[in-house]
């Protein structure tokens, strides 16, 4: 993984000098600009068009300065000149809107995924612009980084073990205090998450990390760790496998989360709980029509075995509600609804919490990490009644599959001072500014800002 603070120089680094200019400010600018530079210019039709990038040349022929069009409808847009620029250090010149996101952007372009030999382009480099954080910028961009490589790698070499090694080094470099619960103790005291994963020659577990003051705010974090989901005996088609190594994607992403909040040596007591499993086919397997006790007591039949996210996290937020979390979060590439809803670049969230759900909005907006409320709508909690167990994990409606899944989840939180649950995709299917194709992180920078501000 290439480190942004390779990328993102320290303000006191020299650069060719990049001057972003907005379209409507052109000729204001262009007024301003040497004659040589202006001429330049007009012979190129340049009028500061968004993503348009003229470089000027010195008189030996090096680019001495770059004259590009800022776009600000989307404050990552100015990161492509990571791409767009010949490779070498360049600096902002002057006053810069957002700069930080811009930085942030610059970083987030620069990403590229090499585990398998693909050979990533070189890039340009950013000095970071002096009034902008540069660490809060570096801990949220490696934050992402770590989410994209662990989403992106395959399922071949990213299973429980894996995950589990992934969420280990996160937990070490912060003196975190890490146990896995797996085997005879998993199968008795979590019977939902073994059931799920026994079918596979590679163990399900609960990974289960803690760190800060005992006495702190109580933060806790819930990721889905499905490293690869078949759907089980309700078998998926082909396609809908194919991008099935994403469904740990909830766990990377609590894991980035979790990296921001000690990384700034936030003041809460952080736990984290992942429950990595895959689910597989074999004799063994969890079926269709199946009842199953949970840790928390609730009976649930199973409506389909390819709605496993939802049993696996059940068990391990009932394990979370049992110390009464001053803020519990979930995060789960849970449901297709979701997509279908707000599509893949917007990830629904459902509180009851007022003063936090507006605070998560608010966060989305100023990061530039954009989320969605949702109901927790309660009369859909008829749609997965069932007649034999206390309820349905999938119910026989294809109606609002996302909030019934989240209210499927709030059936076992009843002790958390606030409950937020987070249903992601954890993907970029076509590149956008700062979001190259791939695995993504989504909603962990927002979060981090509402957590921070709570703590401070």
């Amino acid at each position: 993984m290439t480190d942004p603070a390779d990328i993102l120089l320290v303000p006191s680094a020299r650069g060719m000098t990049v001057t972003l200019v907005v379209a409507g400010e052109w000729e204001k600018k262009r007024r301003e600009l040497a004659p040589d530079v202006r001429a330049w210019a007009d012979a190129n039709g340049f009028r500061a068009q968004p993503g348009r990038v003229l470089a000027i040349a010195g008189s030996r022929g090096e680019v001495k300065e770059v004259l590009a069009g800022a776009d600000p409808s989307d404050p990552f847009a100015s990161g492509r000149l990571c791409r767009g620029l010949p490779a070498g250090a360049y600096a902002i010149a002057g006053a810069v809107q957002q700069a930080e996101l811009l930085a942030l952007g610059w970083c987030l372009e620069a990403y590229s995924f090499g585990r398998y030999g693909k050979a990533s382009q070189p890039v340009a480099q950013l000095v970071c612009p002096k009034d902008v954080d540069r660490e809060a910028v570096l801990r949220a961009a490696r934050a992402s980084f770590m989410v994209r490589d662990l989403v992106n790698t395959p399922a071949s070499d990213m299973g429980p073990d894996e995950l589990e090694q992934a969420a280990r080094a996160v937990a070490r470099a912060h003196k975190a205090k890490l146990a896995v619960i797996s085997g005879k103790v998993l199968e008795k005291k979590f019977p939902l998450i073994h059931a799920v994963g026994r079918a596979s020659p590679r163990a399900p577990r609960l990974i289960d990390f803690t760190w800060g003051p005992a006495r702190a705010p109580k933060v806790t974090l819930v990721g889905k760790g499905v490293c690869f989901d078949t759907g089980g005996l309700d078998i998926k088609p082909a396609s809908g496998m194919a991008l099935m190594k994403k469904d740990m994607g909830g766990a990377a992403n609590v894991l980035g989360l979790a990296q921001m909040i000690m990384s700034a040596g936030l003041k809460v007591r952080l736990r984290v709980l992942i429950p990595a499993v895959e689910n597989s086919i074999a004799g063994n397997a969890f079926r269709p029509g199946d009842v199953l006790r949970s840790r928390k007591g609730i009976t649930v039949e199973i409506g389909n075995t390819d709605a496993e996210g939802r049993l696996v996290l059940a068990d391990a937020l009932a394990l979370a509600d049992q110390e009464r979390p001053d803020l519990l979060i979930d995060m789960a590439t849970l449901t297709g609804a979701a997509r279908v809803a707000l599509g893949p670049d917007l990830p629904p969230f459902y509180t009851d919490d007022e003063a936090l759900a507006e605070a998560i909005a608010a966060a989305g907006k100023e990061v530039n990490d954009p989320v969605w409320r949702l109901p927790f709508w309660q009369p859909y909690n008829r749609l997965f009644e069932s007649g034999i167990a206390d309820m349905n994990n999938a119910g026989d409606s294809g109606f609002a599959g996302s909030i019934t899944a989240a209210l499927f989840l709030k059936r076992f939180v009843e002790r958390a001072r606030a409950y937020v649950h987070f249903d992601i995709f954890a993907w970029t299917p076509s590149p956008r500014p700062g979001r190259p194709k791939g695995g993504e992180a989504q909603a962990i920078r927002a979060l981090f800002e509402v957590i921070r501000s709570r703590a401070s």
